[in-house]
């Protein structure tokens, strides 16, 4: 007795025509080519600079820290605040502030460190880690329709 499926039994797929590869664009024009995004500064580390009166909240949240094994990153940034206004976004990485490396800190520690600064200088990179920080999201969703 043969055990095998009849080949009529199989289910038929459809796959999408296929489409050719992009054209070959030689290097040094790419720079100016619509179909490559060169804008990759936005993922350089930077410099933020915040000054905090007594009493006064930051305007922004952070996440993150040792215990994560991930850092500390910005989870929120309040509208119009010192912060938002000095261009922290979400999903930047806090890479050190007044000197003091927040790579592997404890996340206790790295709020105590922005609570207790007058003058705050951050060294952050954008470095979002969801895909709400991206855009990525509605893509996502574009793609699905």
């Amino acid at each position: 007795m043969d055990s095998r499926i009849p080949y009529d039994d199989y289910p038929v797929v459809f796959l999408p025509a296929y489409e050719n590869p992009p054209a070959w664009i030689p290097p040094h024009e790419r720079v100016y080519h619509p179909d490559y995004n060169n804008e990759l500064t936005q993922f350089l580390p930077r410099i933020v600079t915040l000054k905090k009166p007594p009493g006064a909240q930051l305007g922004f949240n952070i996440r993150g820290g040792k215990a994560s094994q991930l850092g500390i990153f910005i989870s929120k940034v309040i509208p119009d605040s010192d912060a938002h206004r000095a261009g922290l976004q979400e999903g930047d990485q806090v890479l050190a502030v007044n000197d003091v490396d927040f790579q592997d800190i404890e996340h206790s520690k790295a709020v105590e460190i922005l609570k207790t600064a007058r003058e705050i200088s951050m060294r952050v990179r954008f470095f979002p880690y969801s895909p709400k920080a991206t855009g990525a999201e509605k893509s996502i969703a574009e793609q699905k329709n």
